[in-house]
């Protein structure tokens, strides 16, 4: 009896393409919508995720809040040599890695060629925080750092542009730091990560990384210290126990350092990222209900039409369970028909939005099976009602019908 109703749900489809096409369409907009929604939310967390690690997990930067310095700062409120080092001690397993938080923008140059580079100063040990994919050569190292030896890495991008090779290691440029002229060797090249944010951060100039102690404002007062601790840390905490501890031997009132850490900060985002996409998601659900008010729409006028046949099918032994089911296999064979159009809509949507927007696409089992739930429950829901309608017609009435 199943396999029957199947086949005539299928006919009364087949017999009317256009009419079931269009009746499919709010649930294959409904579905897709959700399902692209949720996959692009998803694919922007993972890009942002991935956008955090390369910056550096578990990273955090200690810096004063001005709002408790109207007036100015004092001198020996600012960061120096010596609460490096007493962090380094107090904070021992904890802090894995400390240095000022320091960069110059400078001209480079070789020869006739010119260009911009933007520097970061780094202490030993800064690649075993972050990804960086060296092509030659390696970063400073202590000894570097210790000796302030004249040393730069260059991005490949800038090693092609000033020497016309990637294999730049032992070659001289010269670079402006801060109004002072060096002559710097080249110790590494290292290519740099794909980013989402590349246009954002697009400003003409390429990427290095020198000592932090070859840039002379680090010399002096420090205004910001950046660091990275120990994994399986509650960030918040640490970076209250941090900051408390500077305020009590510097003699601050609570609340005069404050921090900032990419686990805090990627947590934010994702909750912003999480309520738009259940927002938007909210939204496009509308149009589910639209379609399924829509198919109980057709659905009853398709029961007016075929008024007589319910009633020879009545007169012939069918029950009115027989005619609920006949006209319920019907709507269900069109929300699912809708659902997989949907899915397969939904799908490819969250695709080529994260192929231009270079991000990774994550798209879930779960959303699929959850969709594809839906649009059998708004079947089931939406077509209760026509076929109970045409169950309950009187058979004599419905012979008569023309």
């Amino acid at each position: 009896m199943l396999t029957e109703n199947i086949r005539m749900a299928l006919e009364a489809i087949r017999t009317n393409k256009m009419r079931s096409f269009l009746t499919m369409l709010g649930i294959i907009i409904g579905i897709s919508s959700v399902i692209a929604i949720s996959s692009i939310g998803a694919s922007a967390q993972k890009a942002i995720a991935r956008e955090f690690e390369n910056f550096g997990k578990n990273r955090m930067v200690i810096y004063m809040d001005y709002r408790h310095a109207e007036d100015g700062i004092e001198q020996d409120a600012l960061f120096q040599s010596e609460d490096i080092d007493l962090l380094t001690e107090k904070f021992d397993g904890t802090i894995t890695y400390i240095t000022p938080m320091s960069t110059a923008r400078g001209d480079a140059k070789v020869g006739r060629i010119q260009e911009k580079l933007s520097m970061e100063g780094i202490a030993d040990g800064y690649d075993q925080f972050l990804k960086i994919e060296m092509l030659d050569g390696r970063l400073p190292g202590k000894s570097d750092v210790d000796g302030r030896r004249e040393c730069i890495v260059l991005e490949k991008e800038a090693a092609l542009k000033f020497f016309g090779t990637e294999h730049a290691v032992g070659k001289t440029i010269e670079v402006d730091i801060e109004d002072h002229l060096y002559d710097l060797t080249v110790i590494g090249v290292f290519e740099k990560q794909s980013s989402i944010f590349a246009a954002l951060e697009a400003d003409g100039s390429y990427p290095a990384y020198v000592p932090y102690t070859l840039i002379p404002s680090n010399g002096g007062d420090i205004y910001y210290l950046d660091l990275f601790t120990s994994d399986g840390l509650d960030q918040k905490e640490t970076g209250d126990k941090i900051t408390g501890f500077l305020e009590r031997v510097k003699h601050r009132e609570p609340g005069f350092y404050t921090f900032e850490s990419t686990e805090i900060q990627q947590g934010q985002i994702n909750n912003v990222l999480g309520i738009i996409s259940i927002a938007i998601g909210a939204i496009a659900a509308i149009s589910l209900l639209v379609g399924g008010i829509g198919i109980m729409n057709i659905m009853l006028a398709t029961v007016s039409e075929r008024t007589r046949e319910i009633g020879i099918r009545r007169a012939l032994g069918a029950k009115q369970r027989d005619i609920v089911v006949q006209f319920l296999s019907e709507t269900l064979m069109l929300t699912l028909a809708g659902g997989v159009l949907g899915i397969v809509l939904g799908c490819f949507i969250p695709i080529l939005v994260t192929y231009f927007g270079h991000m990774p696409t994550v798209i879930t089992g779960t959303s699929l099976l959850l969709a594809f739930g839906i649009s059998g429950a708004i079947g089931l829901t939406f077509g209760l009602y026509p076929a109970y309608r045409a169950a309950t017609m009187d058979p004599i009435v419905s012979l008569r019908h023309e």
